[in-house]
């Protein structure tokens, strides 16, 4: 078993027509020397590709196929969803000026039963407050970025963390405010669309832009079952910041439109001040919001993943195989020691979900690097998989990437283990 595409600069989505061809989109990350800004890239039946379009705002996080054309979702900065017709070749815009120049960025586009576009768009921190530890992102290294947008109104603590910026220098920062500046206590921000740590959506042509939920830090991965609920993949708060959370795994929820997910004072229903994501000495974080009996009760999450295990997008098993109808979820894998402390690989494969009883299963794995996307070839014959590529950290939270390691795996559906 080898990797059916590859030499692919940091490949993040997939995207199968109905005529079976296969689109993949590179982030454009510029590490070890990859050209900057994102592609789309045609698969052709010997697994080579040819680009059509370059040039896009990296990262690149999400690529569908719909109705002969490709909708692009584009991270930054600000993000941006386009959309290229591929009868014509045309590239255009749908929506732009979304939050960006952050910790996390304009994510994938799932079509609706509705027929709107529903999106993801991360946190602009780890959990609300801007601090040192946004110089350590490979992908930002800047403090003096974006602070997060309130989804619904809140009222803040006041709450303040004093910080040494990177010129030696003490530095009090709070909220929803930009390094360096901290609110009141008693501040009342309102809701805002577009809005951070969210789940948005908009017509096809990008007008009529509106919230659908607000809570959820960076729900990277979405998928419409057939029943028309909609799943968000959402990836757990890092150890990290002014505001560490420790233990805190990533998450399968359902997106329910007003509810609010939580963040960033609560993760996966539990209290930031719960036991369980306390430091190894004890040590709570304190709220930043004053008003939770304001807002929507926290959602449970339908699962959590293995904590750091980073899951990101999934596929749905198709009619007539085995396991029909459960989930196959991408986990990328920890980015430790820049998200957490020290310790063993956790992820990098795919698991199944079971969607009776919201259980985790193993599967057969291959020697990809970090599993990003997947989905099914149109006659069900086939898993595709996309190898993101080799990205690690290290201990002084450098990046050590390898340019043109990512790839698509083409991986028959029995080797999975879903064929009686």
């Amino acid at each position: 078993m080898q990797a059916f595409v590859k030499n692919l600069h940091f490949p993040t989505s997939l995207a199968v027509a109905a005529d079976g061809t296969v689109y993949v989109a590179e982030s454009g990350l510029p590490f070890d020397g990859a050209p900057k800004g994102g592609r789309v890239l045609r698969v052709n039946d010997d697994g080579s590709v040819l680009e059509l379009l370059n040039g896009l705002r990296q990262p690149v996080n999400g690529l569908v196929w719909h109705e002969n054309g490709l909708i692009i979702s584009e991270g930054g900065f600000p993000g941006r969803i386009s959309h290229l017709d591929l009868a014509s070749g045309r590239h255009t815009t749908l929506l732009d000026d979304l939050p960006g120049f952050g910790n996390y960025h304009t994510n994938m586009v799932a079509i609706g039963p509705d027929n709107k576009m529903y999106f993801g768009q991360g946190s602009m921190t780890n959990s609300g407050i801007i601090g040192t530890d946004s110089n350590d992102l490979a992908w930002l290294r800047e403090i003096k970025h974006a602070p997060d947008i309130p989804g619904y109104a809140i009222t803040l603590t006041g709450h303040v963390a004093t910080v040494t910026d990177p010129e030696g220098k003490p530095v009090s920062t709070g909220a929803f405010a930009r390094f360096g500046n901290a609110h009141a206590a008693g501040t009342r921000l309102p809701g805002q669309t577009p809005a951070t740590a969210s789940i948005m959506r908009c017509n096809l042509d990008g007008s009529g832009l509106e919230l659908v939920a607000w809570g959820m830090r960076n729900a990277y991965g979405l998928l419409f079952l057939p029943d028309g609920r909609l799943l968000a993949t959402e990836q757990g708060t890092d150890v990290r910041g002014v505001r560490p959370v420790w233990n805190c795994p990533d998450f399968l929820y359902e997106v329910k439109p007003g509810a609010w997910y939580g963040w960033p004072d609560y993760f996966g229903g539990l209290p930031i001040d719960a036991p369980v994501y306390r430091s190894p000495q004890g040590q709570a974080q304190a709220f930043v919001l004053a008003n939770h009996a304001e807002l929507p009760p926290p959602q449970l999450p339908l699962l959590a993943f293995d904590v750091n295990a980073c899951a990101v997008k999934l596929a749905q098993i198709p009619p007539g195989l085995k396991h029909a109808g459960d989930l196959i979820v991408a986990q990328f894998g920890d980015e430790r020691p820049m998200t957490g402390p020290p310790g063993p690989w956790v992820g990098r494969n795919l698991v199944r979900v079971s969607v009776d009883d919201w259980r985790t299963h193993s599967l057969p794995q291959l020697p990809w690097h970090r599993p990003i996307d997947a989905g099914f070839s149109v006659d069900g014959a086939y898993l595709y998989v996309v190898d993101f590529g080799d990205f690690e950290f290290t201990v002084q939270k450098d990046i050590i990437a390898r340019a043109g390691s990512g790839g698509i795996w083409k991986i028959p559906v029995d080797f999975m283990e879903l064929t009686s």
